[in-house]
């Protein structure tokens, strides 16, 4: 026979014991004392109230046989026990235990009684182990109250024999003697199960109350935890809303940078009569309203987390096409020098955002040199073609502790609403993204310079030149 099909035949017996183990489980138990008792009970009453009937059945079913003296007296009284085990099932069920149990206690009993008043102590000798079974279930199952009622009765039950036995052989001693045996020995088993019983209730009721009390724990902890992320929540909404104040903030810094390169060229070309020089103003104009649409966009595109346009551009023409803007941008006591080494590789970036991370770094050197100076911009590549960026201004430079942070997202230097700590974390952001890298160097009194490393290449017909 295939092994398969022999493990899947063993395996049927297998999955009808568990569900049967299961189904004598499912019922309405409160008591977990109980509940656990409730499967053995039910087996015990489910085999009471059939085997007894079935038994008698094939008894029935033999005519040739003659019935002995007091056989019909046993049957009814072993079908009246199966039919008390069968009302004690049907109240299990429906998970009323005590009664149950106490109903197939009291007619086990019964017939107990009945048994001996009927045939004597003796005739019942050989009966007395399962007597103990029973005083195991009275007392695991209801208790040291019922255990001893069941010792009781069982002694009634032997005076009951024992006067049978004597009224039909005599000897009042040795019937006594045996009485007296039979009596001892059911009083240590009663004694035993008795504590052994008594310890285990003690034994789960405290472990109950250890469970309800690891419960009431959980609650609490599941309440305060709850309560925590709830906590937590609130705060994160209102870093949030923080963010979105600075942001705003921030942004109109950016606008507030293209508002007064605007007002430069327009002051500018209301103090000339020249026409070439009129022309120069409202291009500056155009070109920075033209940028300032262009970060309209770009916070656009921000809550709508659009993809940036990037393409391929020389970073000194883009340079070179700021340095207007960068003059009406920066203080007039401050100076611009390039210094775009030739040539340079081409950079996959933004444009715009370029340009918008060249003005934020400039917008930050003009800040720190109040008394003017010099911003200075120099451009070169490496030897693996990238574009190296260094922007350099002579003003307060920062020490040790505000260069480590600098790039931090909303931490400024600047006093409270003339700084939101966003430009160089953009910056920052934008030069990751593009696969470079940024670092400052500074010193108190010695200015700041910034280097950006940008991956490039070379236009057709160039060679690198090492740097």
């Amino acid at each position: 026979m295939p092994r398969p099909f022999v493990v899947r035949l063993l395996a049927v017996p297998s999955s009808a014991l568990r569900s049967l183990r299961g189904w004598l489980r499912d019922v309405p138990i409160a008591d977990p004392v109980d509940r656990r008792n409730a499967p053995v009970i039910q087996v015990i009453a489910l085999l009471l109230a059939v085997l007894p009937p079935l038994m008698w059945l094939l008894r029935a079913m033999m005519p040739d046989v003659p019935w002995r003296p007091g056989e019909i007296t046993s049957m009814l009284v072993g079908l009246s026990v199966s039919a008390l085990a069968a009302l004690s099932f049907g109240l299990l069920r429906r998970g009323r235990f005590m009664p149950a149990a106490r109903l197939l206690l009291v007619g086990f009993v019964a017939s107990t009684l009945l048994a001996h008043a009927a045939t004597g102590f003796a005739a019942q000798r050989f009966e007395q182990p399962v007597l103990g079974v029973w005083m195991a279930i009275a007392a695991l199952a209801l208790g040291r109250g019922t255990l001893w009622l069941m010792y009781a009765g069982l002694l009634v039950a032997f005076g009951f024999g024992i006067a049978v036995d004597i009224g039909a052989n005599g000897e009042m001693a040795a019937r006594l003697t045996d009485l007296a045996v039979s009596a001892a020995i059911f009083l240590m088993l009663a004694i035993v199960l008795d504590r052994s019983s008594a310890a285990l209730r003690d034994s789960l009721r405290e472990a109950t109350a250890h469970g309800r009390a690891l419960e009431a724990a959980n609650a609490r902890l599941q309440a305060e935890m709850a309560e925590r992320e709830r906590a937590q929540a609130q705060l994160v909404q209102a870093q949030k809303t923080e963010a979105m104040g600075r942001l705003a903030s921030g942004v109109a810094h950016d606008f507030g940078n293209l508002v007064g390169i605007i007002r430069g060229h327009a002051h500018r070309g209301r103090c000339t009569d020249d026409a070439a020089r009129m022309q120069d103003a409202l291009a500056g104009v155009e070109s920075a309203a033209s940028r300032a649409a262009v970060l309209a966009r770009r916070l656009m595109a921000f809550s709508r987390a659009e993809e940036e346009a990037r393409e391929w551009f020389d970073p000194a023409a883009a340079i070179a096409g700021l340095e207007p803007m960068l003059r009406q941008l920066l203080a007039p006591s401050v100076r611009i020098r390039l210094s775009l080494a030739a040539p340079l590789p081409e950079i996959h970036f933004d444009r715009t955002r370029f340009e918008l991370m060249v003005l934020n770094i400039a917008a930050n050197a003009d800040h720190a040199m109040p008394g003017g100076g010099a911003f200075t911009i120099s451009a070169r590549q490496d030897a693996r073609g990238s574009l190296l960026l260094a922007f350099g201004d002579d003003g307060t430079g920062m020490d040790a502790a505000v260069l480590a942070r600098i790039f931090e997202p909303f931490f400024t230097t600047r006093p409270r609403g003339q700084g939101t700590g966003l430009g160089l974390s953009v910056v920052k952001d934008l030069v990751e993204a593009g696969g470079g890298s940024i670092h400052a160097e500074s010193e108190p009194g010695r200015g700041s310079v910034f280097f950006l490393r940008i991956p490039g290449r070379m236009p057709a017909g160039r060679h690198v030149v090492a740097a």
